[in-house]
């Protein structure tokens, strides 16, 4: 389980029914189950997010090993895509704030 930082003022697109609706948008099918909404997409069996605070977003992801080179490439597009969209930080950002955290001890 990853817990991603939100930007600031992006908590907006995900609240009341953001999330879901973000996770139809690019992942298809999505099931609540509690706070905790669950997609299958491409690589991923499931992809598990939820709001941890209005500031942290918390995403679990199982991959299935047994798909083909082109499958793993459309999912990482669409789950960067999730994130970018879900945090408002790109792959690259999110990278910086993880090693960040990593480096003060808050992991």
């Amino acid at each position: 389980m990853q817990t991603l930082d939100i930007k600031r003022g992006h908590y907006k697109t995900l609240e009341d029914l953001g999330l879901d609706n973000l996770m139809t948008e690019v992942f298809g099918n999505v099931e609540k189950d509690g706070d905790k909404f669950k997609a299958n997409y491409g690589a991923m069996k499931p992809i598990t997010a939820w709001i941890k605070s209005k500031k942290e977003l918390c995403v679990d992801i199982a991959t299935d090993p047994n798909v083909g080179d082109d499958e793993v490439m459309k999912t990482i597009r669409a789950k960067n895509e999730f994130l970018l969209r879900a945090t408002g930080f790109s792959s690259k950002e999110r990278s910086k704030r993880l090693q960040k955290k990593a480096k003060e001890g808050k992991l």
